[in-house]
């Protein structure tokens, strides 16, 4: 599928990382945002989390019900996060991978710690494009062909150069950000920025 083709895979160790601090043993209970075809939430799924993965389009979803059949601690969940409800239930933690920005700003950090246990997680990842030093010359000089048809912006800056990764001030309401690690990985080219929360 040429989602899962040109998206960035987080890497086996950020979820290792999350697991580990975040205590996240078999059985616990998990909300994905934005699962897309579940490319986070099987390795989610790997490591014995029970996964309720939210995700709005109903193709994506259907790809990740397919690609999830065999882990019965897994529902996919077709609809909106904002529109989901728990229905009382709470959660050791929630987790988005390059989707959170996508939700609602009004319940960005609102809703998931309306769904969290006391002392749950939220983790927040998101890949940013990076280009090595040895990167071929055509991520430079492509950017005048950029410019000449409107797109501004400058070629993607190497590895070392992205700065980390902070829950955002607006977050601060409901968590303490506990760690933000950086996971550099090469797909074409990528890095990726976890940052967690704990609720208070």
């Amino acid at each position: 599928m040429a989602f899962d083709r040109t998206r960035p895979v987080c890497p086996e160790e950020l979820f290792d990382d999350l697991v580990r601090l975040d205590h996240l043993v078999t059985g616990k209970r998990v909300v994905e945002v934005g699962a897309g075809t579940g490319q986070a939430t099987l390795p989610l799924a790997r490591r014995g989390l029970a996964v309720t993965a939210i995700e709005l389009g109903p193709e994506l979803a259907a790809v990740a019900r397919t690609k999830l059949a065999r882990f019965e601690s897994v529902t996919v969940v077709t609809g909106a996060f904002e529109d989901w409800e728990p229905l009382g239930a709470t959660f050791d933690a929630v987790v988005a991978f390059n989707s959170l920005h996508w939700v609602d700003p009004q319940l960005r950090y609102a809703k998931p710690a309306r769904v969290l246990r006391s002392g749950g997680v939220l983790a927040v990842a998101r890949c940013e494009w990076a280009r090595p030093a040895e990167a071929q010359p055509f991520w430079r000089d492509v950017q005048e062909d950029y410019r000449a048809v409107g797109v501004e912006g400058d070629p993607p800056p190497p590895p070392e150069a992205i700065g980390p990764n902070h829950l955002p001030p607006e977050a601060r309401d409901h968590f303490d950000e506990v760690a933000a690690l950086r996971h550099p990985f090469a797909k074409e080219s990528g890095t990726t920025w976890p940052t967690w929360g704990r609720s208070r």
